[in-house]
């Protein structure tokens, strides 16, 4: 790493920059810090900074991987600003169907929604929108927290 940059600050650009939440260790690769328990100390004090600062962004950790945000009520002001997730249209029919039907199995998915299914879910499943565990000859699908998060459900 370029000794003239602050290694926090550079954690900090990293988390700001991504278009996703990041893991500890992959913070670390993108900042090009050997240590992630360096790393790990430094996201949480940005963490703890940003929630005691006087300010509309503050950064989240979901399910262990973090981004920023804005906090709320500055997000519903300026939501529309912001380009919605990167999802097909399939896919987010899909997606809207798993949120009000939470553990429905991806047999069923397919069922009602044609074989274009697997390459729907595949994108979910990519864009940590859904979780698919296996469950006898299938798999059970969920929201995740990202989920919850992103849609505010």
């Amino acid at each position: 790493m370029d000794e003239q940059l602050d290694p926090k600050k550079t954690v900090e650009a990293t988390i700001f920059m991504s278009a996703k939440a990041l893991g500890i260790s992959e913070i670390a690769s993108l900042a090009g810090i050997a240590s992630p328990g360096a790393v790990e100390k430094m996201v949480r004090e940005l963490v703890e900074e940003y929630r005691s600062r006087d300010t509309a962004l503050e950064i989240l950790e979901i399910s262990g991987k973090y981004m920023f945000s804005i906090k709320s009520p500055y997000a519903s002001k300026v939501s529309g600003l912001a380009s919605g997730p990167d999802l097909s249209k399939g896919a987010l029919r899909i997606l809207a169907y798993i949120s009000k039907n939470d553990g429905v199995m991806q047999s069923q998915l397919v069922k009602y929604f044609g074989s274009q299914t697997y390459d729907y879910m595949k994108e979910l499943v990519e864009n940590e929108f859904v979780e698919a565990k296996k469950f006898k000859r299938s798999k059970k699908i969920s929201t995740t927290p990202k989920f919850k998060e992103y849609f505010a459900a």
